[in-house]
């Protein structure tokens, strides 16, 4: 029998990549990150995360400005 994999909460979601709280909600916020709201509540699968950090897409997730563009910096 298949297991569900539980929701984590955006506290445990910081902890699992050894990143800030705030780090998490920046990513939300340029939704670079996936996760889904439940309420006023962001949960995380921790099998989308980490597939999102081994695709290469969270190495671009600080780069992005908050319009999701690249910043003139990198360029």
């Amino acid at each position: 029998m298949n297991e569900i994999e539980r929701w984590v909460s955006l506290e445990d979601i910081a902890h699992h990549l050894d990143v800030s709280k705030d780090t998490i909600r920046a990513w939300i916020k340029k939704e670079a990150i996936p996760y889904h709201k439940v309420g006023r509540q962001y949960k995380f699968r921790v099998s989308e995360v980490d597939a999102w950090v081994e695709s290469g897409e969270s190495a671009d997730a600080d780069k992005q400005n908050e319009n999701g563009g690249i910043d003139n910096a990198d360029r």
